[in-house]
C-alpha cells in the first residue's frame, strides 16, 4: 500500500490539508466521498466530529494521521466529574467552567473516561519517539509478516539545521546550502539502495523479519494508536511543544485538531492552563516578587531567590534554572504588546 493525494483538501485548525489515501501499489486513487461540507475555495470543513472518521490528513510526503473513532466528548468529562465529587461541584454551574476547574486543579480522571483512536502513518525514527508514551494500545504494521513499501521520508532542504549547542537532543543555526542539499542526497540515495538490497534478500530467500534489518529509520511504518485524553494532551503538551523535533510535530498539531473537533472545551482549557500556561517554582515566584514589589532587576532578584545565572568559570549560563526563567518572563511580557494590538483593532486576543 502506498500513500497518494486524493485531489480534496481539509481547513483543519486554521491549515490547509491534503486528504490522501492508501492505495496498492501502482492503482489509481479511488473516487472518495466525503460527507464533509466545502467553503467557498473548495476546501472540506468540519461540521460533525463524526464526519471526520477515517478521514487522511497527509503529513509530509507519504504520512498521515486518521482520527478513526472516538468515545465521548466534553459531556462526558462532565458526567464523570459530577459522579465522582458529587455536590462539590454544584458551585459551578456550566459544563465549560467546570472542566476549565479540572483542568487547571489537574483533577486528570475525568478526562480518562474520554478514548481516542488514530490511524498513523510515520517514519520509523518517529515512531521510535511516539512509543515513549507508553501509556497507549498499539498495533503496528509488522514487517515479519508483510514486505515493507518502499516509501521513505526525505526532509525538505530548508528544514535542515545544525546541531544546537544548549539542548543535546535539538537543532537550531543555519547550515550551509551545499551541505543541506548534500545530506538530502546521501539520504535519498541511502534510502534507494537499502531497499534494493532489502528485495535483493527477499527474492534470495532470506526471512522477511531478517531481511528487514537492512531497511532505515527514516521508511515508513503505520499504526493504530488508542488512547484516553488525558494522555493525549500530555502526548501533545510535549509533542507540540517549540523543542520538540519538528518531524514529530508536524503530527502532533493535526492531532491537536482533531481532537478539538471531539472535545473543544477541553482543547480550550488545555490550551490556557498547559500549553500556553506558565509554571513558577518557588524560587521564580520569589524573583518575581522582588521585580515587581521592590523593583529590583532580574539579576538581583534571581541572585536573592537562589536562581543561578553565572557558570563556576564567570561565563554566562545558557541553559538551567536561570535562563529558563528569563524565557517565562519573555513570553509573559510578549503577551503586554499582543493584548494592546488587538484591543487597538477592536478584537479579543487569540491565545
Amino acid at each position: 500500500m502506498v500513500t497518494v493525494k486524493t485531489g480534496e483538501r481539509l481547513l483543519l485548525s486554521g491549515k490547509i490539508y491534503d486528504i490522501v489515501e492508501d492505495v496498492e501499489e501502482g492503482q489509481e486513487k479511488s473516487e472518495v466521498s466525503l460527507p464533509l461540507p466545502k467553503n467557498a475555495d473548495g476546501v472540506r470543513t468540519i461540521d460533525s466530529p463524526e464526519n471526520i472518521k477515517n478521514v487522511l490528513v497527509g503529513v509530509h510526503g507519504h504520512g498521515y494521521i486518521g482520527l478513526i473513532d472516538f468515545m465521548g466528548e466534553d459531556s462526558s468529562i462532565v458526567q464523570a466529574a459530577r459522579t465522582s465529587y458529587g455536590k462539590g461541584t454544584k458551585k459551578t454551574r456550566e459544563d465549560r467552567g467546570l472542566i476549565r476547574y479540572l483542568m487547571r486543579h489537574s483533577h486528570t480522571t475525568p478526562f480518562e473516561m474520554v478514548e481516542f483512536k488514530f490511524l498513523v502513518k510515520m517514519p520509523i525514527f518517529i515512531a521510535r519517539q511516539w512509543v515513549r508514551h507508553r501509556t497507549a494500545n498499539i498495533n503496528e504494521y509488522s514487517g515479519r509478516y508483510s514486505v515493507m513499501t518502499d516509501e521513505f521520508y526525505v526532509p525538505e532542504v530548508d528544514n535542515i539545521l545544525g546541531q544546537s549547542t544548549r539542548n543535546r537532543q535539538g537543532s537550531e543555526g543555519v547550515l550551509p546550502e551545499d551541505v543541506r542539499k548534500a545530506f538530502v542526497d546521501d539520504v535519498t540515495k541511502t534510502s534507494q539502495e537499502t531497499y534494493s538490497r532489502y528485495q535483493k534478500a527477499l527474492a534470495g530467500g532470506i526471512s522477511r523479519e531478517m531481511s528487514r534489518i537492512l531497511l532505515p529509520l527514516n521508511l515508513y511504518t503505520k499504526w493504530y494508536w488508542k488512547n484516553d485524553l488525558h494522555n493525549i494532551l500530555h502526548f501533545l503538551l510535549l509533542r507540540m511543544d517549540a523543542h520538540a523535533q519538528q518531524e514529530i510535530r508536524d503530527f502532533a498539531i493535526p492531532m491537536y485538531g482533531l481532537v478539538s473537533q471531539v472535545a473543544p472545551i477541553t482543547c480550550e482549557a488545555f490550551m490556557d492552563f498547559s500549553m500556553q500556561g506558565v509554571r513558577l517554582s518557588d524560587k521564580e515566584q520569589n524573583a518575581l516578587s522582588l521585580i515587581l514589589n521592590n523593583g529590583e532587576k532580574f539579576e538581583k532578584a534571581c541572585e536573592l531567590s537562589g536562581i543561578e545565572l553565572i557558570r563556576p568559570d564567570g561565563k554566562p549560563m545558557t541553559t538551567g534554572e536561570g535562563p529558563e526563567f528569563r524565557d517565562k518572563l519573555e513570553k509573559i511580557r510578549g503577551r503586554a504588546q499582543k493584548i494592546l494590538s488587538a484591543t487597538e483593532v477592536g478584537r479579543n486576543p487569540d491565545y
